[in-house]
């Protein structure tokens, strides 16, 4: 038997899996569909039109609540963003993107053969993608190849340091030269509200098992009318098949519980500045123990925190346990979701917490930095 007893018995700070929590309405519907393919009891050929669960009425509300035409249900942001690349671009092709990137975004455009120019970010300390770099990067691609790239990605928020990059300016900056903009909003849908014709996105994907409290591998692809026909084109053969989707995707409980979640994530979306401010209040007190600084834009717009930590580097060179000391003593306090052995940064984030859940996490910091540093 294979027990995991994080969530119930642990304050979990990692980065990946704190806006995924499920609650309890979801668990409830995942063991109702929990069987592999439970939602395709009624099932007439194509997943966002099954009535019973109502995944058809799901797709509609979520498109409505990321401010686009249409949406499908995916098994991740990264499907996403290869859809949209394999759909727009051929080999040869060009992107131009933040290099604060996820992995996936360079591995979609591999595999499509695209060549992928990158918007530098500021570098150390805030690692900042600043609106104009995009212009600057759209006006070199026309100058090498003669044509402006064939589409244009933004990683909403990064997972390295939680930078909040402003989309709309690049929405505009895109739709002044006519390019193709593909939001990644893989760490802001589902925390916080994200517009996306607002934002001049012609393309958004969402990661669900990251931000919107639901289990399994499963994520959205949404997009405005005027690409709905191109990115949700039909087999010439199997008529009611979506060609970049496979077909079908997400089949089980990952789809059931996203509908279960839908109402509690419009709610939560609300009470984004409360969770900003407590990141804040996080940062302040931690920079107050010494030698301690966050990483990435200043003040954070986001939960996700990245701090260099050099004074528990300097713990860790004299204790028995090395760089592992830090791991090990916050799980004693009943806190998990660092990685062992990272003593000279980490990353964690404080999305979920309730303020005394926030101020025990920086109490068992001054605990250890005052029990070891002395």
């Amino acid at each position: 038997m294979i027990e995991r007893k994080r969530e119930e018995y642990y304050i979990n700070v990692n980065p990946l899996q704190t806006g995924g929590r499920t609650n309890s309405e979801v668990r409830k519907v995942a063991l109702q569909y929990v069987d592999g393919y439970s939602v395709c009891d009624y099932c007439k050929g194509m997943l966002h039109l099954i009535e019973k669960p109502p995944i058809c009425d799901l797709t509609r509300e979520l498109s409505r609540f990321l401010d686009m035409d249409e949406s499908r249900i995916t098994l991740g942001a990264r499907e996403g963003k290869f859809a949209v690349i394999h759909t727009l671009l051929q080999p040869g092709d060009t992107i131009v993107c933040d290099s604060n990137r996820h992995y996936t975004t360079y591995v979609a455009a591999e595999r499509v053969g695209a060549k992928i120019y990158e918007v530098e970010s500021t570098g150390y300390p805030s690692y900042e993608i600043r609106p104009e770099g995009y212009r600057e990067m759209i006006e070199k691609i026309r100058s090498e190849t003669n044509k402006p790239p064939k589409l244009a990605i933004l990683t909403h928020v990064d997972g390295e340091y939680g930078n909040l990059t402003p989309a709309k300016e690049i929405g505009e900056i895109c739709k002044e030269y006519d390019v193709p903009f593909l939001l990644n909003a893989a760490y802001t849908a589902g925390r916080m509200e994200v517009k996306g014709k607002e934002l001049g996105a012609d393309f958004l994907v969402c990661s669900c098992h990251k931000g919107f409290g639901v289990p399994g591998a499963i994520g959205i692809l949404a997009t405005t009318n005027r690409w709905v026909n191109e990115l949700f084109r039909k087999s010439q053969v199997y008529k009611k098949k979506d060609v970049e989707l496979l077909g079908c995707t997400a089949r089980s409980l990952a789809v059931a519980t996203l509908i279960a979640a839908l109402p509690y994530v419009k709610e939560r979306v609300k009470k984004w500045d409360e969770e900003v401010e407590k990141a804040r209040w996080f940062v302040d007190r931690m920079e107050g123990l010494g030698n301690i600084t966050q990483l990435g834009v200043r003040p954070t717009q986001h939960d996700l925190l990245r701090f260099e930590t050099p004074l528990l580097r300097e713990i860790g060179k004299h204790h028995r346990k090395k760089g592992y000391f830090l791991y090990y003593e916050l799980e004693k306090r009943g806190i998990i979701g660092l990685k062992p052995g990272q003593t000279d940064w980490f990353k964690l984030s404080t999305y979920g917490l309730t303020w005394d859940q926030v101020k025990y996490l920086y109490e068992a910091f001054e605990e250890i930095v005052k029990k070891f540093s002395g």
